[in-house]
């Protein structure tokens, strides 16, 4: 049987790090059975070595490798691509069609993202693992198969079967054995080996001197989160191996490629979460309670109005109490309460009013339910300011912040000039 470190050579993987060998020990000790694996791990970090190397060494190894995107097939098409379809099946359907379980039938197929698949495909793939049955699109025929199904996805399994949104019959079929692949910024010490490689393949391709690091340069490699783990180094490989005259890269330069080097940090962004909850939380209900307030003013305003109406004088007398709580024992005639006296009118700059004068009446409440929304209109300026500021101008998570449709956050946008 051949060791861990030449099925790595043989499949291009790179790295000594005891969790990625461990990866492929697991790969290498199913391979001869045939039971169903899922891989797991983030996006970019190579699982889909892991399903080659369980069909190089296993007994289906003559037979047809097929990989499915599961993730990059409409749902409409996915039960024709999977399982075929008959002649007259739906529009379009111009001729039957063999789909990859009968194609692949002896051999192995791997679905990648197979957590997105759609409901209604989980339970037709489920019967395939149960006893290699599918039927056709289109069709009443029962037919079977002999494959061997490796599937990998870089979802949460739990957060999804807790959400309906995967079958958890389907998981623990799937998962007989589960293979963990880790992230790059878990593999520090096989950063660099990476980068060299990379950088060495592009100098070959592109027929120019191979990029170096400098030490601090490592060093900042390492530090770096990697969300795009793999994947992300290697076209950072590329880039700087295409665009840098300079083939001797120091840690200021390299952090021209970083994007966002600073708020990628762990550290960093546990410190700025702590620092900004409570401010967030806190503006969330200035904006509730402001617009509960702008509710009420206009709530009084209608049921005042509602009340001087002749055909409506029976609502004021039978809930005089509750009217006397939120008004108080104003005078009918008069909204300006008597304790205001006339030096208190005057810093205010509002004219007394005459009792007789019914279209004056309102005017006290008027003027102090202007002052409020135009307070109210600063407050919704300020914190939209600050919400896109802090999102770096991003309005769709600007508006899930403040809790509105970002198409209402636009047109406040354009509102304000902002």
């Amino acid at each position: 049987m051949e060791s861990i470190q030449a099925i790595k050579q043989r499949f291009g993987i790179l790295g000594n790090d005891q969790k990625l060998n461990r990866a492929v020990e697991k790969a290498m000790q199913v391979a001869p059975t045939d039971i169903s694996v899922l891989v797991t791990g983030e996006s970019g970090v190579g699982k889909e070595s892991i399903p080659k190397i369980i069909h190089a060494l296993s007994h289906r190894k003559h037979g047809k490798y097929i990989a499915v995107n599961c993730g990059a097939i409409p749902e409409g098409t996915i039960d024709s691509e999977l399982f075929g379809h008959e002649k007259g099946a739906f529009t379009g359907a111009t001729q039957t069609r063999s789909g990859y379980f009968e194609v692949a039938d002896g051999g192995t197929i791997f679905l990648d993202e197979v957590g997105e698949l759609p409901l209604t495909t989980q339970v037709r793939l489920l019967r395939v693992l149960e006893n290699g049955e599918f039927i056709k699109v289109g069709s009443s025929k029962v037919q079977k198969t002999n494959v061997r199904i490796v599937a990998a996805t870089n979802l949460n399994m739990a957060d999804a079967i807790k959400k309906e949104k995967f079958r958890e019959d389907l998981y623990y079929r799937l998962s007989t054995v589960e293979i963990y692949l880790p992230p790059l910024r878990e593999r520090k010490e096989d950063i660099h080996l990476l980068f060299r490689k990379f950088a060495a393949d592009f100098a070959l391709k592109y027929k120019m001197p191979t990029i170096r690091l400098e030490d601090d340069a490592i060093s900042l490699l390492q530090k770096y989160s990697w969300n795009g783990n793999v994947r992300q180094l290697r076209n950072l490989a590329e880039q700087i191996s295409v665009l840098e005259q300079e083939r001797s890269i120091d840690a200021q330069k390299l952090k021209e490629y970083l994007p966002g080097y600073g708020s990628n940090l762990p550290a960093v962004i546990e410190e700025k979460k702590k620092e900004s909850d409570f401010s967030n939380e806190r503006e969330i209900l200035y904006k509730v309670l402001f617009d509960m307030k702008s509710d009420l003013n206009d709530l009084k305003k209608l049921t005042l109005e509602l009340m001087e109406n002749d055909s409506h004088k029976n609502v004021k007398e039978e809930n005089e109490g509750l009217i006397n709580k939120i008004y108080g024992n104003n005078d009918e005639e008069d909204v300006i309460p008597e304790e205001i006296t006339d030096e208190e009118l005057e810093v205010l700059q509002i004219p007394q009013q005459n009792p007789s004068d019914k279209q004056d009446k309102y005017y006290f409440a008027e003027e102090i339910e202007e002052e409020e929304t135009l307070s109210l209109q600063d407050k919704e300026l300020e914190l939209i300011k600050k919400s896109l500021e802090r999102h770096n101008g991003k309005r769709k998570a600007a508006a899930e912040e403040l809790g509105i449709s970002e198409r209402t956050l636009y047109r406040k946008i354009k509102q304000y000039d902002l």
